[in-house]
């Protein structure tokens, strides 16, 4: 038989664990250091007996450190790093198809790819081997030749 939750602190393990639940089913949602805050106010409560009010407040004061928390770790993982179209391709080598000026248009492995020439360099003729040194957009941006 399942006996009922009965001490505040309790309850505010309780709803940590099912945050933290959550988040494994629905990731992103912040809701782990949403959770890890209702943990943290169960064990206040558990060590310090503090009234119900003083539990709120805690648990709103561990909310919103843990949010920061996760709002830096997810900053210091940076922009860009997974899933972005230019994950991979500086370093690259393309062959140019077609150059008119500063842009044209290459072969990256079996798709064709606009490109702009990096300041300073010759239009390249057709067959040129060249290295991505940078992406804008969805255009590559070409840098020295290939080796």
């Amino acid at each position: 038989m399942i006996t009922m939750l009965t001490e505040a602190w309790e309850i505010w393990i309780a709803a940590g664990l099912v945050l933290m639940a959550l988040e494994a089913m629905v990731p992103g949602a912040f809701l782990v250091w949403l959770g890890l805050a209702s943990l943290g106010t169960g064990a206040i409560a558990v060590w310090f007996s503090v009234d119900f009010g003083g539990q709120v407040a805690s648990c709103a004061i561990l909310s919103a450190v843990s949010v920061m928390i996760g709002l830096r770790v997810r900053k210091a993982r940076g922009p860009g790093r997974v899933n972005m179209p230019h994950s991979g391709l500086v370093g690259r080598q393309v062959e140019v198809l077609t150059f008119e000026g500063e842009r044209g248009r290459v072969r990256l492995g079996d798709s064709d790819w606009p490109a702009r020439l990096s300041r300073g360099m010759a239009i390249p003729g057709k067959g040129t081997l060249l290295r991505v040194t940078g992406v804008d957009g969805v255009v590559l941006v070409l840098g020295h030749a290939a080796d």
